[in-house]
């Protein structure tokens, strides 16, 4: 069985631990049940078949009848903690509470680099600048930075991406990207800080607004799509990221750095099945995708 450590969702671990149990011994359900403190005794595979929860106050007894003690349990607990939290902002507090707590008993959690590259646009922003900037100083690099930001902050960036083993720093001191691009991994955690990242890019792409044309490809679409449209429309945004993240890859230098955004949304309720497909395009005298 895994390191607990590796799991982000306590319903994996619970079924895990309990399939490897079962395999070495005629261990039930019922025997589990009973150990955590359950009168029912199909409670907790109810739990891992997602059909009821795991309250954060029996948490702690679940992980004792597991055997976890120390740090371990008291990642367990978090781990419910995180499945319980209903804002991002929650959300957010017990995975980086967790990280925590496995960096103080020096163990690494899967997504923890990941979790903190997508927190922050200048982490994506400086990793694309700082190769196609030699010998340049963080003073430098902030100064290229829309928005602008402090030389201490390129150095904190720097630091973490080269730590992270997103940048790699030769002997004369300039950097280099270890791959062409970044893929999210999949973590539970790392999209909830991919949404941080959006919103900061979102708030950015509105600021665009102000800049001129020839500067910026915005528009945008309203349609009215059934569910099958909507998943072709979404397959072929897919399609069209990898094909642009091609062409960005094809050239080793870069001249500017650029941020590109593609968004589908809902902008009603579900109004049912059979509607007919419309379109209304805004913006007529700005070309591209928005």
């Amino acid at each position: 069985m895994k390191e607990i450590v590796e799991y982000t969702d306590y319903r994996k671990y619970i079924q895990d631990y309990y399939d490897e149990r079962k395999r070495c011994s005629a261990f039930s359900w019922q025997e589990f049940a009973r150990n955590a403190g359950f009168s029912s005794a199909v409670f907790l595979k109810y739990v891992c078949e997602g059909k009821k929860n795991l309250s954060i106050g029996s948490a702690g007894s679940v992980a004792n009848a597991m055997g976890l003690a120390g740090y371990e349990q008291a990642y367990f607990v978090l781990m419910v903690s995180y499945a319980h939290a209903k804002s991002d902002k929650a959300k957010r507090a017990a995975f980086e509470e967790r990280c925590a707590l496995a960096k103080a008993h020096k163990v690494h959690v899967l997504g923890d680099e990941e979790f903190d590259y997508f927190k922050s646009w200048k982490n994506s922003v400086i990793r694309e600048l700082a190769p196609h900037m030699p010998g340049a100083k963080p003073l430098e690099i902030a100064k290229a930075c829309k928005p602008k930001i402090t030389a201490a902050e390129v150095s904190e960036t720097l630091d973490f991406l080269v730590k992270a083993k997103l940048l790699k720093k030769d002997r004369n001191g300039n950097y280099h990207q270890t791959d062409k691009a970044i893929k999210m991994a999949p973590v539970e955690a790392v999209p909830l800080a991919a949404r941080d990242l959006q919103r900061q890019m979102g708030e950015f792409a509105i600021l665009s607004l102000n800049l001129p044309l020839s500067e910026r490809v915005m528009s945008g679409y309203t349609l009215g799509l059934t569910s099958r449209a909507f998943e072709r429309i979404k397959k072929e945004t897919e399609d069209y990221y990898r094909r642009v993240v091609a062409i960005a890859t094809e050239d080793d230098e870069t001249e500017q750095v650029y941020r590109l955004n593609v968004q589908l949304f809902p902008m009603s309720e579900r109004l049912g099945t059979g509607k007919k497909c419309v379109s209304s395009k805004e913006d007529k005298n700005e070309k591209g995708c928005l």
